[in-house]
């Protein structure tokens, strides 16, 4: 285990969270803000630690796939604590496990929230809640690897563990270059979506700040009433771009070097749209006489549809007044999740297909026993590492989410409530169904069980096994 390059990178990362807090320290200014102080604190703090920290230069700069992986635990589990702070010394988050509740659910774009009322918060504390998407929707490693240069190919192992999928690949030769050309689409479409919500008629602020909230897949928003409050215009602005976040940003470079074949060759993105479809429609048969005009339930339908399916979790309406049946989708969507190689969260369409096609060819083989079946995918045979690394995953996913179950089943709440809060965590999802609704929140949890569905948010954010590879003690020996 190469000890000196983990803590550089844990220093690049405590570093990097004082550039972070440079922000919300400039919106306290400008409104005036007392709460800009517990900023500024943390700021000089992380700049000054990380700084000093940096100053040891690691023996070896190279690291193999156990050090990835702990280098992205640890680095999330700093970011949390770190970011954690403000809220806690501000005193507007006045209990320190609420406050890192918030900021796990902001970081790992869940979005759901300990807070009955976000309207009171200051304005640099709302700020740093919704820019925490931001910065957890691409990957902070990610950003690092964009600016640092560290050691070559070896990045890889850093870029795989951080980054949403079954698999992932450069996109050009040096991983260095693929993650500035990733952080660049990514600012780029959320610079576009802050021009258009002022186009729309929204204040910077809420452009800026709604724009974080969408970009990142989280859901976070500055006022009670989510999305609901909005014109419609401005819903239809945020449903298009977590409808654009929730596809694999690879198809973005795609577009870019005039590679439209192969983006219309994108199985998961097929899929990714069918599912949309198919789910918005069953809304709309089912809630259309809630509404006074079809136009209406239709914009209903498909920012929820889309908001689900993304795991962003903003809502324009409260989903638990719809039919059962269409609660029921919702609770799908959002285990199936997104595509791969986004920033939403979810199982990931691409392992719902890889599943569904193993499951068939194993069907086929049973029929034909002598028939040799492989798993395809976007035209191409599968490699059996890539369909086990599925398998494994779901079994993994199926444990913790079982095990979360039991350890929060104390608090006494209905089923679908425990449920549904750990999909929602789980997934990073954020709103969930009955008490953790669109209506309700998450601060009906007792302290032991937030620290349940934290580590929940964390786990499904980093895809599982980073988080239990640290857990795990032979990580640890030499």
């Amino acid at each position: 285990m190469n000890y000196s390059i983990i803590r550089y990178i844990l220093f690049c990362v405590l570093e990097f969270t004082g550039v972070f807090m440079s922000l919300p320290c400039l919106v306290a200014v400008i409104y005036q803000e007392k709460s800009g102080f517990a900023f500024l604190a943390v700021m000089l703090f992380a700049l000054l630690a990380g700084a000093v920290g940096r100053r040891f230069k690691p023996k070896s700069k190279v690291f193999y796939a156990r050090e990835g992986f702990v280098t992205v635990s640890l680095s999330w589990l700093l970011l949390s604590v770190v970011g954690a702070l403000p809220f806690f010394l501000s005193g507007e988050i006045p209990s320190f496990t609420d406050a890192l509740y918030e900021t796990i659910a902001g970081l790992t774009t869940t979005g759901n929230s300990i807070l009955p009322d976000v309207e009171v918060l200051s304005r640099c504390i709302q700020f740093w809640r919704l820019f925490t998407h931001w910065i957890g929707g691409m990957g902070v490693l990610v950003l690092i690897l964009a600016v640092l240069p560290l050691s070559g190919s070896y990045n890889m192992h850093l870029m795989r563990a951080e980054s949403p999928g079954p698999s992932v690949g450069k996109l050009v030769p040096k991983v260095r270059q693929t993650a500035i050309i990733l952080y660049g689409i990514y600012v780029a479409l959320t610079v576009v979506q802050v021009i258009a919500l002022l186009i729309a008629g929204l204040p910077l602020f809420d452009s800026l700040t709604m724009s974080f909230s969408t970009m990142g897949t989280g859901g976070f928003g500055i006022v009670n009433s989510s999305a609901a409050g909005y014109s419609a215009p401005v819903q239809v602005i945020l449903l298009v771009f977590m409808l654009l976040c929730g596809i694999n940003f690879n198809i973005y470079y795609l577009f870019l070097i005039k590679k439209p074949k192969d983006v219309l060759l994108n199985t998961e993105m097929r899929w990714y749209l069918v599912f949309i479809l198919l789910s918005a429609g069953c809304f709309l048969v089912n809630i259309r006489p809630l509404f006074d005009s079809l136009g209406e339930a239709l914009r209903h339908s498909l920012f929820q549809s889309v908001s689900i399916i993304t795991t962003t979790g903003l809502t324009t309406t409260n989903y638990m007044q719809w039919p059962v049946l269409t609660q029921t989708v919702i609770f799908l969507l959002s285990i199936c999740g997104a595509c791969a190689g986004s920033t939403g969260g979810g199982f990931k369409v691409s392992r719902v297909i890889i599943l569904f096609r193993t499951v068939q060819n194993e069907m086929l083989h049973v029929i034909h026993p002598k028939s040799v079946r492989k798993v395809q995918y976007d035209g191409r045979n599968l490699g059996g590492e890539v369909t086990k690394s599925v398998q494994v995953y779901l079994v993994i996913y199926v444990m913790v989410f079982l095990g979360s179950a039991l350890l929060i089943a104390g608090d006494g709440f209905d089923f679908t409530t425990n449920m549904s809060a750990i999909v929602a965590c789980l997934n990073n999802i954020g709103p969930g169904l009955n008490a953790v609704g669109p209506a309700g929140n998450f601060s009906i949890f007792s302290e032991f069980s937030k620290y349940v569905l934290m580590f929940d948010m964390l786990i499904g954010r980093l895809e599982l096994i980073p988080l239990l590879i640290l857990l795990t003690p032979r990580t640890w020996k030499k």
